[in-house]
């Protein structure tokens, strides 16, 4: 049979592609005082988790030009915590490895996941790139309005399309939330933001195998900055007038949703406003994947009644989301730090063990204790259909997870399960002191001079004036080269 015919005529552009355009060019994401409240302390948290990352080898050496040499002095974004100046393409790329390298940054759960913060990347770098090179005047708030775009953008397309089940990864959505908030940033007008957009999604995603077992592995902990840097480098080709393609996304056989989407159409049920940013779930207290967050909250809360008694345990019994359940259940020798934190049975042991998870315990220094794998080997895992419907639901979104210990003689412990970690929306207020102390321990431990350190800390205290503060001020403050 012969293949029917395809007009050649050149169609409007697809509706999705429409609607994140306008959205990113006209929409005023400041008259939600909670989002910019709540982007407020998602600036903070993101600066914090790039700090800290800068602690590990692994991390610093992706970092700075990509070639030696290859700065962009005066005139370059000034990536926080180093003494890079560099062009926006590979200045977001490093900001953006950054604030993912540990997986301790905000998250956003759904039919997709992912980490909407990863988009500040780009939102932070290139605006600090357009002051010093003196084309447009960007204030932090101005970043805000920016970031709530970016995460609304990521998460509503994240909320009814599972890309992950068709072997995509979400970094893909950074990319495209990325490029349409910097084309505003750049002001580009319509037509090449449309342009810009199109492209975004024509670049498909990269597969989620570096993710998963047996190949789980650090560029997790890159692909997002890359996917940022990818966004900038988009955005500046549609300012040079280069073209678009209206039907990326729906043209038949050639389209993204034939090609790489199962032949299935995305799905948007509600408007871009500011649902998002409102609904983030920040990690505070654990930097861990967060579908086992309050698995770790669990554990830590057994740590006292069975410290004592590890020799005595039979069996560990942990009940997961479907999520969970699919993605982070592992058995087997774990390789690396990104196999360990991306597995529920050692984030759990951990907690089990020491009362705590930091960063570090994802090392070999902790990992080769023989008691991390002799608990794991105890360890049953399986899915609640309760908390996969209340994952799912709109009004609860819960990450919920129970962990209970049975002992040889017959004793068992309590099931301790927990709903909602404290990052969660509903609770908030419990959380955001945890997270400012998440921010100040960061400062603190990072190369950042007292002086400095102690400015940006002032700064993030006065909530007004940190809106009307030109974005350059506080990258000089973050910055480690001569000022």
């Amino acid at each position: 049979m012969s293949q029917a015919i395809i007009s050649a005529n050149r169609p409007d552009f697809d509706d999705v592609i429409q609607k994140i355009t306008d959205y990113a060019l006209n929409y005023d994401a400041s008259q939600s005082e909670l989002a910019m409240e709540t982007a407020h302390y998602c600036l903070m948290d993101s600066i914090a988790c790039a700090l800290m990352a800068l602690k590990y080898p692994a991390c610093q050496k992706l970092l700075g030009p990509s070639v030696p040499n290859a700065l962009l002095p005066n005139m370059g974004a000034k990536v926080p915590g180093t003494d890079y100046q560099l062009e926006p393409i590979q200045a977001s790329f490093n900001f953006g490895a950054m604030i993912r390298w540990l997986d301790f940054n905000d998250t956003w759960l759904a039919a997709e996941w992912g980490h909407p913060s990863d988009n500040l990347g780009s939102i932070l770098m290139v605006s600090d790139y357009l002051n010093r090179s003196n084309q447009a005047s960007i204030t932090l708030g101005d970043v805000l309005q920016a970031m709530i775009k970016a995460h609304e953008i990521q998460g509503v397309l994240a909320l009814e399309n599972s890309f992950n089940k068709v072997g995509l990864d979400h970094v893909m959505l950074v990319r495209i939330a990325s490029t349409a908030v910097v084309c505003r940033l750049l002001n580009l007008n319509r037509e090449q933001t449309l342009n810009a957009v199109s492209h975004s999604w024509l670049d498909g995603s990269s597969l989620r195998t570096y993710r998963h077992a047996p190949n789980t592995g650090s560029r997790k902990s890159w692909a997002a900055g890359d996917a940022t840097s990818r966004a900038v480098r988009l955005a500046l080709i549609a300012q040079t007038g280069e073209m678009g393609y209206p039907s990326a996304i729906t043209a038949p056989i050639w389209g993204f949703q034939d090609v790489l989407f199962d032949h299935k159409p995305l799905v948007i049920k509600q408007d871009f406003n500011q649902y998002v940013m409102e609904n983030v779930l920040f990690k505070i207290s654990f930097p861990a994947e967060f579908h086992a967050q309050t698995a770790v909250e669990a554990a830590v809360k057994l740590h006292p009644e069975i410290k004592d008694r590890f020799n005595d345990i039979e069996k560990i019994i942990i009940e997961t989301q479907e999520s969970g359940d699919r993605i982070i259940n592992k058995t087997g020798k774990l390789d690396n730090p990104a196999d360990r934190d991306h597995c529920i049975q050692y984030m759990t042991a951990i907690g089990l063990i020491k009362g705590n998870l930091e960063a570090n315990d994802y090392e070999d220094e902790v990992a080769n204790l023989p008691i991390v794998d002799q608990l794991r080997e105890k360890m049953v895992v399986s899915e609640n259909p309760q908390y996969s419907k209340e994952y799912l639901d709109p009004e609860k979104r819960s990450i919920a997870n129970s962990v209970q210990i049975l002992f040889n003689d017959g004793s068992q412990t309590d099931k301790v399960e927990i709903h909602y970690p404290i990052g969660h929306r509903l609770r908030r207020q419990e959380g955001i002191p945890v997270l400012i102390n998440k921010f100040k321990q960061a400062l603190k431990e990072s190369n950042i001079p007292t002086s400095q350190a102690t400015n940006i800390k002032q700064l993030f205290d006065d909530k007004a004036n940190t809106l009307n503060t030109n974005v350059s001020k506080l990258t000089d403050l973050l910055w480690l080269g001569k000022h």
